[in-house]
């Protein structure tokens, strides 16, 4: 689904005036589970155990204001933000994994990774 608004705010926010809207944003979720693979000689076979864990990854790309980066960047050196989940309507915990941000198209790409137990 293009054109999504994303919204980001700082780990230290707590009203609504300190969320950041980048709107028209192209936003793609990777969601892998954490599993245990063990390898029984002899035996049937492999043995998966599900650890009962999940990652997530989420991957921005859209347009970006000189102005708005410096807000953006301040929230990547201090602590871990929050984003708003626009799939499942709810806010997440995240840490940056990468940031690009490119002055001259004004376009970014985001990684962010919520770690779910």
């Amino acid at each position: 689904m293009a054109g999504m608004d994303f919204f980001i705010r700082p780990a230290t926010g707590t009203s609504s005036s300190d969320w950041v809207r980048i709107p028209n944003t192209d936003m793609k979720v990777k969601m892998t589970r954490r599993l245990t693979r063990t390898v029984i000689r002899g035996g049937e076979g492999d043995d998966l155990h599900d650890e009962g864990s999940e990652s997530t990854v989420y991957t921005v790309r859209g347009e970006l204001s000189i102005d708005e980066y410096k807000r953006i960047i301040a929230m990547f050196r201090t602590g871990q933000p929050y984003i708003h989940d626009p799939f499942e309507e709810r806010d997440v915990k995240v840490i940056f994994a990468m940031m690009e941000y490119d002055s001259s198209t004004e376009s970014f790409v985001f990684e962010l990774i919520e770690d779910a137990i």
